[in-house]
């Protein structure tokens, strides 16, 4: 396994870590900076649409640069946002810093998942994205119950401190590990932007969209669910947030290996059991270990779609792989605000917490038809990413 995946891997903890983080920290924040818990909400929106706009935008302003050069300046302006979140004295300036973050977000996972597909040889493409994406998924089960503990601890701008020595961690693994490649093709912006044309890509990263809002339909109030509907602690909702990013990360690992196999399978077979899980879990709900165990398998499903969902991207615009897997980074958070509103319109329609895994199931179900169309007018064969 090359060295500079695991770099790749701190890259993606420290920047899965920044984002989320902020959840944990929400009461803290709005306490010091004296705003409500709503405003201080923004931050999370703001960051999502910060990644959304930004990541095409930076993919476009760094496309003439080599894809090393490329991510450690990424991981630069990372840092700085970082510090300047720390620093904020205002609210207006702590939005301001978090969308300066997150113009890095989009980008890095984009491009560094080209790289990293490129690092492998044919065949284990699928299994390199996905041990970059371990590293965002152990930032949900590590990192971010570690951060919020530290803020309460020390302050909210300490954990903003400490994900920027992180930052420059990453940054001195990726320059001393990533090779230079010198044979890496000069991009044209005239391709990329062509690239766009290919209806394939569109259903592609609208199978993206769709993955996402099923997911984040779920997960956004898998808190209030477990607290009303399951009737456990909020220590049991910390124990089963845990649960589930073991979930992630394992299906992580595992959706890259069946991707590698077979991309079409992988992604058909994962959203079929997303939906399926999310079904059963408006039944279980209501008995713990059952509720627990259909968690654990829901998580599973869920991010073993990930890896093939950016392989296929990239094979769908192999013209200009940088942009389109980047694309597919503004794709999922597109799909996770609209899954979060989607979850609240459910509950705010009356039909109750119970009625949310319904929606995550249909959505699902949205994204398997994509799937279908999308393999079935390709019949199904996959190309390898090219570097």
């Amino acid at each position: 396994m090359p060295v500079s995946l695991l770099a790749l891997a701190l890259s993606a903890f420290a920047i899965g870590t920044t984002e989320f983080v902020i959840m944990g920290l929400l009461p803290e924040v709005a306490n010091d900076l004296q705003v409500s818990i709503p405003s201080a909400g923004w931050l999370i929106s703001g960051y999502a649409l910060g990644v959304a706009i930004g990541a095409p935008i930076m993919a476009l302003l760094t496309a003439k640069l080599p894809r090393k050069r490329t991510l450690t300046l990424l991981m630069v302006i990372f840092i700085i946002g970082n510090v300047l979140c720390a620093l904020a004295y205002s609210y207006n300036l702590l939005m301001v810093a978090r969308v300066i973050t997150a113009l890095c977000h989009g980008a890095f996972f984009g491009i560094g998942a080209v790289v990293a597909a490129s690092l492998v040889a044919p065949g284990k493409q699928a299994s390199a994205v996905a041990l970059m994406f371990t590293g965002l998924t152990l930032a949900n089960v590590l990192g971010v119950p570690l951060g919020t503990w530290f803020g309460q601890l020390f302050g909210w701008r300490a954990t903003f401190w400490g994900v920027s020595v992180i930052g420059v961690l990453a940054f001195i693994a990726l320059i001393v590990s990533l090779p230079t490649n010198r044979d890496e093709k000069p991009v044209r912006l005239a391709s990329e932007i062509s690239a766009l044309a290919n209806g394939k890509l569109w259903l592609s990263l609208l199978m993206t969209v769709f993955f996402a809002a099923a997911m984040f339909s779920l997960f956004s109030y898998i808190a209030p669910l477990l607290l009303q509907v399951t009737g456990i602690s909020d220590r049991g909702v910390s124990w089963t947030l845990f649960l589930i990013g073991g979930g992630l990360t394992v299906g992580n690992i595992l959706g890259g290996k069946l991707a590698d196999r077979k991309l079409s399978l992988s992604l058909i077979l994962s959203f079929s059991l997303i939906a399926v899980f999310s079904l059963i879990f408006s039944w279980t709900s209501h008995a713990l270990w059952l509720a627990e165990l259909t968690l654990f398998l829901w998580a599973m499903a869920t991010f073993a779609t990930v890896p093939g969902l950016q392989i296929n991207v990239v094979l769908h615009g192999k013209e200009a792989p940088n942009l389109v897997s980047t694309l597919n980074i503004s794709a999922f958070n597109i799909g996770n605000a609209f899954g979060a509103w989607a979850g609240g319109a459910v509950i705010g329609s009356g039909y109750g917490l119970t009625g949310v895994p319904v929606a995550a199931a249909v959505l699902a179900l949205g994204g398997l038809v994509l799937c279908l169309i999308t393999f079935r007018s390709s019949g199904g064969q996959t190309q390898a990413v090219s570097a």
